[in-house]
């Protein structure tokens, strides 16, 4: 089996993305899934971060509040870093695990898409065959961040800043996909892409 990496940076299109790919049939791992199921209410991680900063970053379900999470962890740079040692070996963990139990069960499909959007950053590029990034113009992003509700200009630079330049992802990936057009015309091209992939079984060089 496959691994393809699809990553970008944030709000260039990796969801729609996955949304296209899944309609066309691929088998997709997605990292950011499993990331949100680790800290259901109830689970280790959950309880770690309700111990450390208290109800105030529950919502009245139970659930992490995920805007005063981000609003707390990227004013204070500790607080970010102390997240990320508690959640990111227990996403790979996860993801690893779940990904060799699609590529041993009967009937494995021959390309597996891992939808890591810190592919690079955190060392999954290593671990793939080739590698589909999702790009778009730094205003676009902008442009999308602000449609999001509870996101500000503060919030968006840092989590801007905290992502891989555009050009490094550029340059490690093997495909690029621009989407800075429409979301049929983007669509098209995801699904042009995965058409490819698949009459194309060669590892990308």
């Amino acid at each position: 089996m496959r691994r393809i990496g699809l990553t970008g940076g944030i709000a260039c299109g990796k969801s729609t993305a996955s949304r296209v790919l899944q309609s066309a049939g691929a088998t997709l791992l997605d990292a950011d899934v499993i990331a949100r199921e680790l800290v259901e209410p109830g689970t280790e991680a959950w309880q770690h971060i309700r111990d450390r900063y208290g109800p105030e970053c529950l919502l009245p379900d139970g659930s992490l509040d995920r805007a005063w999470l981000r609003r707390r962890v990227f004013s204070e740079g500790t607080e970010r870093l102390w997240l990320e040692a508690l959640l990111h070996p227990r996403i790979r963990a996860e993801f690893l695990q779940r990904s060799r139990a699609l590529e041993a069960q009967d009937g494995a499909p021959d390309v597996l898409i891992w939808v890591v959007p810190l592919l690079l950053e955190s060392g999954y590029d290593r671990l793939v065959d080739g590698i589909l990034v999702i790009d778009c113009s730094r205003d676009s992003q902008w442009q999308r961040l602000r449609a999001r509700a509870h996101w500000s200009d503060a919030e968006i630079a840092a989590v801007l800043a905290r992502q891989t330049d555009a050009a490094h992802r550029r340059a490690a990936a093997h495909w690029v996909i621009n989407n800075d057009g429409g979301e049929a015309a983007f669509a098209a091209q995801v699904r042009a892409w995965w058409d490819s992939l698949q009459s194309t079984p060669r590892t990308p060089s």
